[in-house]
């Protein structure tokens, strides 16, 4: 039996990537392994005035990750599935978590070309460096 390793963050790509990854995972007999990486200097940019002392960003990356498990999949897979919510860059995150597994998938927030490269978004990052194969599931375009 594989391991099909796939990131989630919460947004419209990653619950894509997540149920793409699930449908795979059922095709293929592999086990579905949900990754979710939380930085506190990271997330603490994101809020105007910073992150309250009493929030807890390991805890609000694991609800996060719950949340996105039970919008994407069906109960049988979400219990299925295994979570890991871990401390990191998700690039990097992801591609220790990528080592072994047959297959990682991830979402595309719509960054391409130069803005990829300039913002150095986590798919062009793994599809670059990752020790296995990478699916990247895209959403609609406008």
């Amino acid at each position: 039996m594989g391991r099909i390793v796939v990131g989630v963050d919460g947004s419209t790509p990653s619950l894509k990537a997540l149920a793409w990854a699930q449908r795979q995972a059922e095709l293929s007999g592999a086990e579905l392994e949900t990754v979710t990486s939380w930085e506190y200097d990271t997330w603490a940019a994101t809020v105007p005035g910073g992150l309250s002392a009493d929030v807890n960003p390991e805890e609000l990356a694991r609800q996060i990750q719950d949340e996105a498990i039970d919008k994407a999949l069906d109960p049988d897979a979400a219990k299925k599935a295994t979570r890991s919510v871990i401390n990191g860059g998700p690039a990097h995150v992801l591609l220790e978590q990528a080592k072994g597994a047959d297959l990682l998938v991830v979402g595309d927030r719509g960054h391409t070309g130069l803005v990829a490269t300039l913002l150095g978004s986590v798919s062009l990052h793994v599809t670059q460096h990752a020790p296995c194969p990478v699916t990247v599931v895209r959403g609609t375009t406008p």
